[in-house]
C-alpha cells in the first residue's frame, strides 16, 4: 500500500471531489480514480459512496480518514524526529526546482541574494514541475521553485502554501541560422515545407504551455515532430546542432545568441512565445513548523521584495 493513497483518500475526504482533489495532487482525475480504488482493493470494501454528490465516505471510509490522518501525522513526526541525525540538516535548505530553472536561473537568483541573506546552505533537488511540487506537498522540501503559466496553473490551496514572486521568464522559439546569419527555419511555415519541432515530451509543463502557444496560431503554425525530451538543454544542443526549432527560456540561450548559435525562429508579426512567472512557495508555518534556516531565508527575502516595490 502506497502512503500516497492515504494522502489522496484523505484529499478527497476534505474535498469531496475527485476533479479537485485531482488538481490538487497534481494527476489526472482518470489516474486519482485509479488510485482511490487502488485504495479500496487493499481495504477489500468500498470506501466512497459513488451515488452521491458531492462524494460522500462509506462508514468504511470515514473510520479510514480518520485512521489515515494519524498515520500520515505519525510518519512525519517520524521523519522529522529522523532528520535530526543528518548532521547538516538544520542549516541545510532543501529546493525543489524544475530541471530548467535549476540551470538556467536558481544559480544567478541564488548569487544576487547574497548581500541579502547572507552565507546560505542549500541542497538544490532537480525534478520535472510535477514531482518537484508533490516534494513540498510531501514535505520532503523546504522550499519549491517553479514555474507558473496562465494556461498550466500550479493547484496549490492558498490557506496551506504562500507564494512569492520571484521574476519571469519568456519561452520562445530559437533555431540554428544559415551561413547568411538568418535562421534555417521560420515560423509558421507552411503545409507544403513544415518545421521540424524539436518538442518537450508530452506531460512535460514546458511542453504544455509550448502546445498552448501553438494552439493561439490556431491552423497557422505546421509544426512536424521530429525529436522530443524532458530536457531542455537537450533541446537547445540539439537545435545548435541544427536540428530544428525547439521552444526554449529565454535565459538559457543568452551566450547562445551572443555566439551566433541561435537566432530566433519567428517570423514578422508571429506571435509564438509565452511569458511564464518564476515563483517560490512554501507551506505556511503551523503544526509543522520549518527550520530556522527556511525561516529566515524566507523573511530575508520576502523584506527585501517588499523594500524593492
Amino acid at each position: 500500500m502506497d502512503t500516497k493513497w492515504l494522502e489522496d483518500f484523505v484529499s478527497l475526504a476534505e474535498t469531496r471531489s475527485f476533479s479537485r482533489s485531482a488538481q490538487l495532487r497534481h494527476v489526472t482525475q482518470p489516474a486519482f480514480s485509479r488510485r482511490i480504488q487502488s485504495l479500496e482493493a487493499w481495504a477489500g470494501t468500498d470506501l466512497v459512496d459513488r451515488s452521491s454528490y458531492p462524494t460522500r465516505l462509506t462508514p468504511a471510509g470515514q473510520t479510514l480518514y480518520e485512521q489515515a490522518l494519524e498515520m500520515l501525522h505519525a510518519l512525519q513526526a517520524t521523519r522529522t524526529m529522523l532528520r535530526q541525525y543528518c548532521p547538516t540538516g538544520q542549516d541545510q535548505i532543501a529546493f525543489a526546482v524544475p530541471h530548467t530553472l535549476g540551470f538556467t536561473f536558481f544559480p544567478a537568483w541564488l548569487s544576487g541574494l547574497r548581500e541579502v541573506v547572507g552565507p546560505v546552505k542549500t541542497r538544490l533537488i532537480a525534478l520535472n514541475v510535477h514531482d518537484a511540487v508533490l516534494r513540498l506537498m510531501e514535505g520532503s522540501c523546504d522550499l519549491l521553485i517553479t514555474y507558473q503559466h496562465t494556461s498550466q496553473p500550479i493547484q496549490l490551496d492558498a490557506e496551506r502554501y504562500e507564494m512569492l514572486s520571484l521574476g519571469q521568464e519568456v519561452l520562445a522559439p530559437y533555431v540554428r541560422p544559415g551561413d547568411d546569419g538568418a535562421p534555417l527555419h521560420r515560423l509558421p511555415g507552411c503545409a507544403e515545407q513544415p518545421w521540424p519541432y524539436l518538442a518537450y515530451a508530452p506531460g512535460a509543463y514546458l511542453g504544455r504551455v509550448v502546445d498552448w502557444v501553438l494552439q493561439q496560431g490556431g491552423a497557422n503554425f505546421h509544426p512536424e515532430r521530429v525529436y522530443e525530451t524532458d530536457m531542455s538543454e537537450s533541446l537547445k544542443a540539439m537545435a545548435i546542432a541544427g536540428h530544428g526549432v525547439a521552444f526554449l527560456p529565454a535565459s538559457s540561450v543568452q551566450q547562445a545568441l551572443r555566439e551566433g548559435q541561435l537566432v530566433s525562429a519567428a517570423g514578422p508579426d508571429v506571435a509564438c512565445e509565452a511569458r511564464l512567472d518564476i515563483r517560490l512557495y512554501r507551506e505556511r508555518p503551523g503544526a509543522r513548523r520549518p527550520k530556522r534556516a527556511a525561516q529566515k531565508f524566507w523573511d530575508d527575502v520576502a523584506a527585501a521584495q517588499a523594500r524593492s516595490n
